[in-house]
């Protein structure tokens, strides 16, 4: 029997996961969630079970819902990514709402390594008096950051390069990234979605803390006199993260918890 009802349960069962199967069915039948609530005695049309079943296949070999989807919910809003992006995940919401949370009336915000453009799109969105600006290496990431800016009608302007350099003798109010920071070494990273995350946005040298202490290192030239860096890191970096930060070029240094009261958030002003 093929309703609706019957395909969720043998996918949920294969895959461990209702969620999963749920949203990979709404995915190809272009539905919501609750649509399967009033509708689950209908039988979908054949190509779209076959479709179904083939994401579930992907999906049961590791790969994340996604990818597979092309889309993930970050803050209020509904991003496209890609093998070529890092997932956003809620963690960094922590940091959009410290970056919000020290952004002057009309600041001007910097994102270093924006990938979908999660972080600066939901800042620019929650803050349209802010004058956002985004920093990433890669030309695939940039394509998703500036495809979603474009969709949403997000005034954010990319760059792309290398950290600060394409942003030389610019200054901004608060500095925003959430950097590459895991072990080289990391047995997480060909474990789960890690797999499937390109590698440049997830390890970071021997202690996973080369890409932060560059960033420390080069922003105070970046920053506007009393301007914040905020940087997202490992649960258990904080007090490495906040050791980098000079007392003689930095104050207020400080460390927020996420919500499972971990240590999310790190960040110092500028002296």
């Amino acid at each position: 029997m093929n309703d609706i009802r019957t395909i969720l349960r043998q996918a949920s069962e294969r895959l461990g996961d209702r969620l999963d199967a749920e949203v990979l069915l709404a995915h190809v039948l272009d539905v919501n969630r609750a649509w399967f609530f009033a509708h689950a005695d209908d039988a979908p049309p054949a190509d779209a079970l076959v479709r179904f079943q083939a994401l579930v296949d992907r999906r049961a070999a590791g790969e994340p819902v996604a990818y597979l989807t092309g889309r993930r919910d970050f803050w209020s809003l509904s991003l496209a990514v890609t093998p070529g992006t890092l997932i956003p995940r809620p963690e960094t919401e922590r940091l959009v709402e410290q970056a919000i949370e020290r952004l002057p009336k009309r600041g001007r915000l910097l994102d270093l390594g924006t990938g979908s453009g999660a972080i600066a799109l939901a800042i620019a969105k929650e803050r349209p008096d802010a004058t956002v600006h985004a920093v990433d290496a890669s030309d695939a990431a940039l394509a998703v950051a500036r495809g979603n800016a474009g969709r949403l009608g997000l005034p954010v302007t990319f760059h792309r390069g290398d950290w600060f350099m394409p942003v030389n003798g610019e200054r901004f109010d608060v500095v925003a990234s959430n950097p590459p920071y895991i072990e080289d070494d990391d047995p997480h990273l060909g474990q789960g979605d890690l797999r499937f995350e390109p590698r440049s946005a997830l390890a970071s040298g021997a202690d996973g803390l080369d890409d932060i202490r560059r960033i420390v290192r080069d922003a105070p030239p970046h920053l506007r006199p009393g301007g914040w860096l905020l940087l997202e890191h490992g649960w258990q970096q904080g007090a490495a993260v906040r050791r980098l930060f000079d007392a003689s070029v930095w104050a207020d240094v400080f460390t927020a918890v996420d919500l499972e009261d971990r240590d999310r958030v790190s960040g110092a002003r500028v002296r």
